[in-house]
């Protein structure tokens, strides 16, 4: 059982992240092609407003998604663990005390967000019919979080036994509702940017259903949740999912930041900027999906004791990042005049997209590797280092070189200085990562709370 369950601590390394990285990004692609259909269908009303405001949307529902991404990674670290040191028992207790405190606090965020939604919108520059037409859109997505959290959690759970289809296909179903409910509720039913908004909650509802169901039937489980249980758990889970959380809502702020520099250059450069929001993670979903598809296999290494696995990993993973970018970059410079036709992009519009369909493209890179270096952070006992990187690169990387890039090149220079900050804090994530994995697992255990409750179990065992 042991070998069923901790799969990644035998095998071709490269291959295990390939294949969960295509596979877990074949969900996400899902998900990422239908925010992108939303864009096409809402440019073809030929609405600068509406477009702007889904841009504007899209930058505080990021900031959202964040919460359910740093649950997500602290479900799977501790999982993925567990199950290295072949303890399913202990698997079991961490997915239903993380899934419950991922609800909760779920719905206390997202209450929160929504009462805000008029202050949040400001900060990223929205004014008057369009800054109305994103908080209608926000007041509607917003409180289905607490299902897309769980759907996030029920996919990072499943990746960490390596069911990585599974995973996938609770995406899929998602973007399957989504796709097919967009053109009925937009078109259909000339519900315009309101339909947009039920489809995605559908999706979201799907995705947690379908994330739930196969955990039930495959993988022994949900248990009824108890306190004293819950209580026992809560520093394990929140000591990975606080600053797994904190280093994920950098990236938003840094994005509003960038939204409201975007934002003194006019309604076609936000819109303009929006397109190349959605088609980041489009042609990136597998850069994506591989921040979260490398945790599990250095998470079970690590349990397990293959520290030699670890660094092989790593490298291993950014091997990966480096074929994949170079490869997208090119099929994106080929298609950047269809894609600029396809949105009906005008003015600056057309020099952003250009601009992202060449040189950014391959500097997407450094992003990938920030993902590799807080995959590892996170599964190596020190989940604080990659909140420091990515507060780190989404305000001194992002806000200076932005501000200066907008003087020197006007729009265009506001994606450039983005960039350029990636560039700089990849490097030093990649030598502390480094520094990290050298250490061993020696400093990493001094961190880690998983690992002291594990020796503290060993050394009761022993007094009896």
């Amino acid at each position: 059982m042991a070998q069923e369950t901790a799969k990644f601590l035998e095998g071709n390394l490269f291959r295990h992240i390939t294949v969960m990285s295509l596979t877990s990004s074949v969900g996400l692609l899902a998900v990422f092609l239908v925010d992108f259909v939303d864009m096409i269908f809402i440019s073809m009303l030929g609405n600068a407003s509406l477009a702007a405001a889904v841009g504007y949307a899209g930058a505080i529902l990021f900031f959202t998604t964040s919460f359910g991404i740093g649950m997500a990674i602290a479900a799977g670290a501790l999982v993925s663990r567990a199950l290295g040191q072949n303890d399913e028992d202990r698997a079991r207790q961490l997915i239903t005390n993380g899934l419950v405190y991922g609800v909760m606090f779920g719905c206390a965020f997202s209450s929160l967000v929504w009462l805000n939604l008029g202050t949040l919108t400001a900060l990223v520059g929205a004014t008057g019919e369009t800054q109305e037409l994103a908080i209608y859109y926000l007041q509607i997505i917003v409180p289905s979080l607490p299902f897309l959290l769980v759907g996030m959690m029920g996919g990072a759970i499943l990746r960490a036994y390596g069911d990585a289809r599974r995973a996938m296909m609770a995406t899929i179903y998602g973007g399957l509702v989504n796709a097919v409910l967009d053109p009925i509720l937009i078109f259909g039913l000339d519900l315009e940017l309101v339909g947009a908004a039920w489809a995605s909650v559908a999706a979201r509802v799907a995705i947690a259903a379908t994330a739930l169901l196969p955990i039930i039937r495959h993988h022994g489980g949900i248990g009824a949740p108890h306190m004293p249980a819950l209580l026992r758990d809560f520093v394990p889970v929140f000591s990975i999912a606080l600053p797994a959380i904190l280093t994920q809502l950098a990236t938003p702020i840094g994005q509003g930041y960038v939204t409201r520099a975007m934002a003194a250059y006019g309604e076609e450069a936000v819109a303009g900027m929006a397109v190349v929001s959605r088609l980041t993670p489009v042609s990136f979903a597998v850069i994506f999906a591989l921040s979260g598809a490398l945790g599990p296999i250095i998470g079970q290494n690590f349990g397990g004791g293959r520290h030699d696995r670890v660094g092989r990993a790593f490298r291993d993973g950014l091997l990966f990042i480096g074929l994949y970018v170079l490869f997208v970059s090119l099929v994106l410079f080929l298609l950047r005049d269809q894609i600029v036709a396809l949105f009906g992009a005008q003015g600056v519009g057309v020099t952003l997209i250009y601009l992202f369909c060449g040189p950014l493209a391959l500097l997407f890179y450094f992003n990938g590797a920030i993902f590799v270096a807080n995959s590892a952070f996170n599964n190596l006992g020190h989940p604080f280092y990659s909140t420091w990187i990515n507060w780190g690169r989404h305000t001194l990387g992002t806000m200076p070189t932005v501000a200066l890039g907008a003087y020197l090149f006007g729009a265009a220079g506001v994606l450039i200085g983005q960039a350029v900050g990636g560039v700089l804090f990849a490097a030093v994530a990649l030598w502390l990562a480094r520094r990290v994995i050298r250490d061993g697992a020696g400093a990493a255990d001094q961190s880690d709370p998983f690992a002291r409750e594990s020796r503290l179990m060993q050394l009761l065992h022993m007094r009896r």
